[in-house]
């Protein structure tokens, strides 16, 4: 038989009195030698200086009652019994020194007394192995005892190994997976990477509040996603206030501060009324903030102190006002190159960019292409009442055309939904056919190449131009000129690139200011401004 040892802390509560009258009610550490069948050959005592009298009674008590049992009292004195960290960190370190025997000894954890701090540390230290035994807890009697007999009670021990609770394991693994599903609007992906992004999503929703960054390009379900991450953490009571969305690019000239900061009455011409702003409404709940690379700077300096303080001052106000909420922010934009640029402020992108999820597009997920489509036509059912859905021909034709590697679907998933949307309006009371099909197909394949070439256009422009400056200013003297005057700049270059001498390329670049002036200097007009970025007209030869 292997040496029952226990280790517990002395009660300065439960196992007193110390006076006569102590035999008649129950103490937890005296009664451990009051089991016969279950003797302890050591106890470890967990005990302090100020408790010295009390613990040389219970040891002598236990001496009484089981003889063969040994006691070994330890000092253990926190600073303050109720700091976590310091006294999880010294029964740490006392388990990391002792001397366990599990050939010849088994240890059992008695969670019974302490302060409610010390009984969590040992619970943590036992389910880490950290103390390799068991959980003990011991119970007072129901009844009193007969006369002339020590109250023992009774004692339970408690199992750790989960794997035995295979339907309480079963409730928190299928828990996840409805919070998975949720997230996704229930919709069964089946791409890893997408799915695997959606776990850690739940479980940073559910664990943190600090902000959220959704990146990826347009169309790929942020703002969905936005909402149904607040609506898990209203299920859950994470948050109470209310879930709170705006496009920064929506946000112009002078009424961006007001929208998202409010103002005071008589703030500004036109401002008649008092305004609470969206960072006031979103209190105690969640504010979505999508395309925040838009937000001007001045905006970015305040949300900054709005995040870290949560307060801030509306328009025209003198007085803060106090908002706890927590930040969901989306980008399609380079947010690091608009840190490089300065037209993003490196502190607030350091603020938000805790968290940072990458939504992929429709291409890089094109096996969630039918899964989608199956839930944008129960959703057009619910909305007419009516089943809907594609006839075998139809359903064939749509899902090749959408899973050609030709189909771009810029627009990705918002391209989809509407997709289904027509499909499922223009087919009335009849089935999605192949017809139908086809004249969507052509809708699609228009949009895209109108798409396509916009994008082309400025994607070129934006090369050029960028190649340009890269050949005469060099990649740090670009990076310091704001993007407005990069524009400008480049374009002075190729008129400068195509012109004979300074005096002509003058004249091509003030052809209209000049004629209004009765005497003009062109020459030293383009000399002036190549001067201000460095250049000089020898550059050009």
């Amino acid at each position: 038989m292997k040496r029952r040892v226990f280790i517990s802390h002395l009660g300065s509560t439960l196992d007193l009195p110390t006076t006569d009258e102590r035999w008649k009610r129950w103490r937890p550490n005296v009664s451990l030698g009051l089991f016969p069948d279950f003797q302890p050959s050591r106890i470890e005592l967990f005990t302090s200086r100020r408790f010295e009298k009390l613990t040389d009674r219970v040891i002598a008590d236990l001496a009484e009652v089981a003889p063969s049992t040994e006691v070994v009292p330890h000092l253990h004195e926190p600073r303050d019994p109720w700091n976590f960290e310091e006294v999880f960190g010294k029964l740490y370190e006392w388990a990391q020194a002792y001397p366990f025997d599990l050939e010849n000894e088994e240890y059992f954890i008695n969670i019974t007394t302490g302060t409610h701090v010390a009984q969590i540390c040992l619970f943590l230290l036992t389910e880490s192995r950290h103390l390799p035994g068991q959980l003990l807890q011991l119970s007072p009697p129901r009844k009193a005892p007969p006369e002339g007999e020590m109250p023992a009670g009774f004692y339970n021990l408690i199992d750790l190994d989960l794997s035995k609770y295979d339907s309480l394991a079963e409730r928190f693994v299928q828990e996840r997976k409805d919070a998975d599903t949720f997230l996704k609007s229930g919709i069964q992906t089946r791409n890893q990477r997408f799915n695997d992004l959606i776990q850690e999503i739940e479980q940073v929703a559910i664990h943190s509040d600090a902000p959220l960054l959704l990146a990826g390009p347009t169309g790929a379900g942020k703002t969905s996603l936005a909402r149904r991450i607040y609506d898990l953490k209203k299920q859950r009571n994470q948050v109470a206030g209310a879930f709170i969305e705006v496009n920064c690019s929506t946000l112009r000239g002078d009424t961006a501060m007001s929208t998202l900061f409010g103002h005071k009455k008589g703030a500004y011409t036109g401002a008649s009324t008092a305004r609470d702003g969206l960072l006031r409404s979103a209190d105690e709940g969640v504010l979505f903030l999508d395309e925040i690379g838009e937000l001007g700077l001045d905006e970015q300096a305040m949300l900054l102190r709005a995040i870290e303080d949560k307060r801030f001052l509306p328009v025209g106000s003198d007085i803060e006002v106090v908002s706890d909420f927590q930040l969901i922010t989306g980008t399609n934009r380079d947010l690091v190159r608009q840190v490089a640029e300065g037209s993003f402020r490196a502190d607030l992108f350091a603020r938000i960019n805790i968290w940072l999820f990458e939504l992929p597009g429709i291409r890089d997920r094109v096996e969630d292409l039918e899964p989608n489509m199956e839930f944008e036509l129960e959703s057009a059912s619910r909305r007419r009442g009516r089943q809907i859905s594609f006839n075998k021909e139809g359903r064939e034709t749509f899902l090749k055309f959408a899973l050609d590697p030709g189909s771009s679907w810029t627009g990705n998933f918002r391209d989809l939904n509407a997709a289904i949307y027509r499909l499922s309006t223009l087919a009335g009371n009849r089935r999605i056919g192949r017809e139908l099909v086809e004249n969507e197909m052509l809708r699609l394949q228009r949009l895209w190449a109108a798409e396509g070439k916009e994008t082309s256009r400025r994607d070129r422009q934006d090369r050029d131009d960028e190649n340009l400056l890269l050949a005469y200013l060099g990649e740090e003297r670009m990076l310091q000129i704001d993007p407005f005057d990069q524009v400008q700049l480049a374009e002075v270059i190729r008129v400068c690139e195509r012109s004979r001498n300074m005096s002509d390329a003058g004249r091509k670049l003030f052809a209209v200011s000049r004629t209004q002036r009765k005497t003009s200097n062109d020459t030293d007009r383009v000399r002036k401004y190549l001067g201000k970025y460095g250049l000089t007209w020898d550059d050009f030869r």
